[in-house]
């Protein structure tokens, strides 16, 4: 089942084929920029441009240039289908239920995955807050740019989301490799980073990469995108009960560029009520304060408890911007020490500490810090 077409970027789009017909395109690559806008269908459509089988000046029998990627041979028809040996991707996953699985698992795993999503076209929501990419998925990704080609004469390793990379202490070994491994990837393999948050980057990766900006979509881009069926159908299928009677004048002012984030448009609202529960608690009476830690839920709502987290992130930092656009150091000092404090109790999720325990904590500190 193939995944939906890649909307946009065309101006992007150019740059990068140039770049692969000049053979100038970096071998390690990071395209960032705001979630939602695509940044991974655009990885995969560069994956599928580097795997095309066509030669790009026809076969020499007068035919005109052909486009590429074509669409037409095995590898791209492998590739539109998330099926392709030689394009593997990696993104944030459940934490395996085994201590140390094989490399092998863990690519089986993810092909497993990758299906799931051609079943969806191509279109998912955004990982909850428990996923990531761990120790064993980076093993397996250094072991996989060592094999050689199947199909293709390249190989293309994306990984998506790249800043819920899991810090390595754990496994120097493994980090040192994959940094070794964007620093001089094979001479037939070509890694492409995706991520909405940059500067969550480890240092030691981003000085590896060569980074591209991705814009967001233009309005005529995001009409074509809520046009396909595929989308309608998906979006009439997540969306909260509120949003399924809204037009698409609605829809395009709601995705302001970023399409994608329609996807998640309930447990984005949802996770965002939770986050200004939170930072309104830490001002408030001893009762409200302990009827939003309550409400957080117990052990089950990890998930829902880490997106809430990374929303009350984002709503910190915009009150920081806010500060200094009001010359006011003290309130940007408190909202920068308040997102440390979140960034820490961020971590903790990973654990099996409950987050009625962990909001509690946070509560009071950001009292302290913001209070």
């Amino acid at each position: 089942m193939p995944i939906i077409p890649l909307y946009g970027h065309d101006a992007l789009r150019r740059r990068l084929q140039h770049a692969v017909e000049r053979g100038s395109l970096p071998a390690s690559l990071l395209l960032h920029g705001p979630r939602g806008i695509g940044k991974q269908r655009l990885a995969l459509w560069l994956g599928q441009l580097l795997l095309c089988l066509k030669k790009a000046d026809g076969d020499g029998d007068g035919e005109e240039k052909l486009e590429r990627p074509c669409g037409k041979c095995a590898s791209c028809r492998y590739a539109l289908q998330l099926a392709h040996p030689d394009l593997r991707w990696f993104f944030p996953r459940p934490r395996s239920t085994d201590a140390d699985p094989t490399p092998r698992e863990v690519l089986d795993d993810y092909a497993e995955a990758c299906g799931e999503r051609a079943a969806g076209h191509g279109l998912y929501p955004p990982p909850s807050g428990l996923e990531g990419i761990f120790i064993s998925a980076v093993r397996a990704l250094v072991q996989h740019a060592a094999y050689t080609p199947t199909v293709s004469k390249r190989k293309v390793i994306l990984v998506g989301d790249a800043e819920r990379m899991v810090p390595q202490e754990s496994s120097p070994e493994a980090a040192n490799a994959f940094l070794k491994l964007l620093e001089e990837p094979p001479a037939d393999t070509t890694i492409i980073l995706t991520t909405s948050e940059p500067g969550a980057l480890l240092p030691t990766i981003r000085s590896r990469v060569v980074a591209q900006r991705v814009a967001p979509l233009a309005e005529r881009d995001v009409r074509a995108w809520l046009a396909d069926p595929a989308v309608r159908e998906a979006l009439d299928g997540s969306e909260a009960p509120k949003e399924k009677n809204k037009g698409e004048a609605a829809r395009v002012e709601l995705a302001a560029g970023a399409p994608g984030t329609l996807l998640a448009a309930s447990s984005r609202d949802d996770a965002l009520a939770a986050a200004r529960a939170l930072l309104d608690a830490s001002t408030a009476d001893r009762a409200t304060q302990l009827r939003t830690i309550f409400a957080l839920g117990g052990s089950k709502a990890r998930g829902f408890f880490a997106d809430t987290l990374d929303a009350l992130t984002a709503l910190l930092h915009q009150r920081a911007r806010e500060a200094v656009t009001h010359n006011d150091p003290y309130r940007a000092a408190a909202a920068g020490r308040a997102i440390d404090a979140v960034q820490v109790t961020r971590q903790r999720t990973a654990g099996n500490l409950n987050p009625q325990l962990l909001g509690a904590a946070l509560v009071a500190q950001l009292q302290r810090t913001l209070g």
